[in-house]
């Protein structure tokens, strides 16, 4: 199930949560909310602008829920905000074809070795999920193609 990045909101603070919070706590913080903001839960006399915010409210609670409550969806999302974070701080260095990268059979992964000394290294796994990595040794990107 891929993400859709253009319409991408912070699941996390929706639910008053942090990514590093365990699915035990993730399902607490979001009960409650939805507790909190449930239609059927809303008391008769709240006007009805409020009542349509706390409908609202509780629609990004629950689609917070189905993403950060489903350890696949979760992953993806984790993945999607990091390579976010990536571009935001370090500056993009270059762009680089997967299979112009050297292949390790041993350590079952594709690595590039950085103008640093370094190496940019994708493990088989993550050549799907993955586009930015950083080298081992300096700041530098590179997005893999």
């Amino acid at each position: 199930m891929a993400l859709e990045r253009i319409t991408q909101k912070d699941w996390y603070k929706i639910l008053g949560a942090k990514p590093s919070d365990s699915p035990g706590e993730l399902k607490r913080k979001y009960q409650r909310l939805a507790l909190l903001y449930h239609p059927d839960k809303q008391q008769a006399d709240v006007p009805a602008g409020e009542m349509e915010e706390r409908v609202q409210r509780f629609i990004e609670i629950d689609q917070a829920w189905k993403i950060l409550g489903n350890e696949e969806t979760k992953k993806e999302y984790d993945l999607q905000q990091r390579e976010d974070n990536l571009t935001k701080e370090w500056p993009l260095h270059a762009q680089v074809y997967l299979e112009d990268m050297s292949w390790n059979e041993d350590e079952r992964c594709y690595t590039l070795s950085c103008r640093c000394g370094g190496n940019y290294a994708v493990s088989e796994s993550e050549t799907k999920d993955v586009s930015l990595v950083c080298c081992d040794t300096c700041s530098l990107v590179i997005e893999i193609l």
